[in-house]
């Protein structure tokens, strides 16, 4: 047995720039940008539920940004997912593949997924 559960809490996402990567995120979710920026750095994305995700603007660099999905981001529909990214001018970076998921680009690089579960 171990003390170390097999969940993960939270992600971080590493941003240039804290405040805009707080609305571009909000937007992205259909969230309201409002919330408190911790630390001057931190922003954390208000999540229903499962893994909590975070913005932070310190650990931020071209060597930390993901080259490739570390994690996706969840959809009941990937292809009304696909076309809602598409009319914010999101950088998509793969086609839908298998019906399945697709991959885009964050405004700082960080190549992100979504997936239909």
């Amino acid at each position: 047995m171990s003390a170390i559960l097999n969940k993960i809490g939270t992600v971080f996402i590493p941003v240039r720039d804290i405040e805009e990567a707080k609305n571009w995120y909000c937007e992205i979710f259909g969230l309201k940008a409002e919330g408190e920026i911790l630390f001057e750095h931190l922003f954390i994305i208000p999540t229903t539920t499962g893994t909590g995700i975070v913005l932070d603007s310190k650990i931020y660099s071209e060597e930390n940004i993901f080259k490739t999905p570390l994690f996706h981001f969840d959809t009941n529909n990937i292809q009304a997912a696909y076309e809602f990214l598409k009319r914010k001018n999101v950088e998509i970076t793969t086609e839908i593949e298998h019906n399945h998921y697709f991959n885009f680009k964050d405004p700082y690089g960080n190549h992100l997924m979504v997936c239909k579960c």
